[in-house]
């Protein structure tokens, strides 16, 4: 059975992205701090484990280094990207199952990893407007908070 979705297809481009983890716990948090935080609508996504930590050069992200450089150059060149978001969040399994961190050590590294992401990224694309944030959950309720995290040269 086909579904037709209720919104309407807007065509307009906003020449940004986001790349950030592919952890569906955090998925819609991630969506509703770029579009209504940031007033990013319709923003193109790279979402893959661990996020911007495939830019910062650990050996366990070889493979995918070389897919999202690929992709960031189609996306810039394609969709005349102007400025990218990069987004770690708490408790991302990327860096405790595959990168074998202990807890103490994630928030450092996850950190670290944004600003050399940030890096890489101006790099790759020559795009200067890059920035970053940690997602963090806090409080009860439980909230995703979302800390900017400087990447400046």
């Amino acid at each position: 059975m086909a579904y037709t979705s209720s919104l309407k297809y807007e065509p307009e481009r906003i020449h940004a992205a986001a790349i950030y983890c592919s952890d569906g716990r955090v998925g819609a948090h991630f969506d509703d701090f770029l579009t209504h935080g940031l007033k990013l609508p319709r923003y193109d996504r790279v979402a893959l484990p661990g996020g911007p930590a495939s830019l910062a050069e650990h050996t366990e992200s070889h493979i995918e280094v070389r897919c999202v450089v690929e992709e960031l150059r189609f996306l810039v060149e394609a969709h005349e990207l102007q400025r990218v978001v990069l987004i770690a969040h708490q408790e991302c399994a990327f860096y405790s199952a595959r990168l074998h961190l202990a807890e103490a050590e994630l928030e450092r590294q996850q950190r670290a990893d944004l600003l050399k992401a940030a890096e890489r990224v101006r790099e790759i694309t020559g795009i200067s407007e890059v920035e970053a944030y940690f997602a963090r959950i806090d409080g009860e309720p439980r909230r995703i908070v979302f800390d900017p995290v400087s990447v400046e040269r």
